[in-house]
């Protein structure tokens, strides 16, 4: 279980166009948002689903796959680690955000559609 420190795996269906951006290195790195979505039964015994959002970023290779084969919709697992950073806005506010850094993605859906890792 040590090597169990920080490992965060999703499935999901992509809620927006990956937003690419071109590093001065020649890297890219890929963003966008995948829904999770959970059912339970509320008191009353009626079908309840509860759905998070989670930002997702990949980089190098991996963004380079999430460019030519990710779009809106689209269902996908993803494996990597949860991160948060805080910046401040134009207007002085402190912001904070959390996000998971992927280091593998698989590409779920129909049958015959192209899958990557």
């Amino acid at each position: 279980m040590s090597t169990l420190k920080n490992k965060v795996q999703l499935i999901g269906n992509v809620g927006y166009m990956p937003e690419i951006t071109n590093l001065e290195n020649g890297k890219k790195i890929a963003k966008f948002s995948i829904a999770t979505n959970e059912s339970y039964k509320d008191s009353k015994g009626e079908k309840v689903t509860d759905t998070q959002w989670h930002t997702i970023v990949a980089w190098g290779k991996i963004a380079e796959i999430v460019e030519k084969y990710v779009g809106k919709g689209k269902e996908v697992a993803v494996e990597g680690k949860l991160t948060s950073r805080s910046y401040e806005t134009k207007e002085g506010e402190k912001r904070y955000v959390t996000e998971v850094v992927i280091d593998e993605i698989l590409l779920l859906g129909i049958k015959g559609e192209d899958n990557a890792t």
